[in-house]
């Protein structure tokens, strides 16, 4: 007759099993799906078009990596270091980089559907022509990030700093920008079509020619913002009033 076994022992044995488990992790583990790489160093390497899918990757140091058109989805790189590195073309659905740095990391043409950035550092970085489709940047330092072209529907970036950030061009239709700092940022040719900017600084903000149709711009400061050309038909103005349909460079 077998004799279950005390719930400390069967503890315990849990307890190896995964201490063993995480001892078949080595940083030296070559890149396949589901590796695990924490605290490695992988500065300076050239690992384009690998399967990182599922990987854990977290406080690893990827400075100045090339990853071109690799395969992370659903990755975890969070806290991370990725500072330089080219991740253009690169799948990164789902994954997340939460208090990554990305300083001046190339993500052009990347695909980014559903990934997480939140309270990550990256200023410069370059999102030229990402596919951003749900994506959260909250509280995300992006000063002087390049989003020129890119399709961000429903993204978050709640009070996320983004100063001097280029968005022209991109289609940030229902964008959550509630309480960021957007001063100097260029939105000119954008889809904000109700893109919610409640409470957000738009101060010097380049705004012209942006499809801003229903719109939510309660609060925000836009002083001295350029709104040239811009639709406003049924936004929600500053002042919690809603703008006309043709409402065309102001609220009327």
């Amino acid at each position: 007759m077998l004799i279950p076994l005390p719930r400390t022992a069967l503890f315990i044995i849990l307890l190896l099993s995964s201490v063993q488990g995480l001892a078949l992790a080595a940083c030296s583990d070559p890149p396949a799906q589901g590796v695990i790489w924490i605290q490695c160093d992988k500065r300076n390497l050239d690992l384009s078009r690998v399967d990182l899918r599922g990987a854990i990757l977290t406080r690893t140091d990827f400075t100045n990596t090339v990853l071109r058109k690799a395969k992370l989805s659903g990755a975890d790189l969070s806290f991370s270091v990725l500072d330089k590195a080219d991740l253009t073309g690169a799948r990164l659905d789902k994954a997340l980089f939460m208090r990554a740095s990305l300083s001046s990391a190339k993500l052009g043409k990347a695909y980014l559907v559903g990934a997480k950035f939140d309270r990550a550092r990256m200023p410069g970085v370059n999102l030229d022509g990402a596919r951003m489709d749900e994506t959260s940047f909250y509280q995300a330092d992006l000063t002087g990030a390049s989003f020129r072209e890119a399709r961000a529907p429903a993204s978050s970036f709640s009070q996320a700093m983004l100063n001097e950030a280029d968005f022209s061009g991109g289609k940030l239709q229902q964008a959550d920008f509630t309480k960021a700092a957007l001063e100097d940022s260029n939105f000119a040719g954008a889809v904000l079509f109700e893109a919610d900017f409640t409470g957000a600084s738009l101060l010097f903000a380049d705004l012209s020619d942006a499809d801003m149709q229903s719109a939510v711009l309660v609060d925000a400061n836009l002083d001295e913002a350029n709104l040239e050309g811009a639709d406003l038909g049924k936004a929600q103005w500053v002042d919690r009033r809603r703008c006309r349909s043709g409402s065309v460079g102001t609220c009327q």
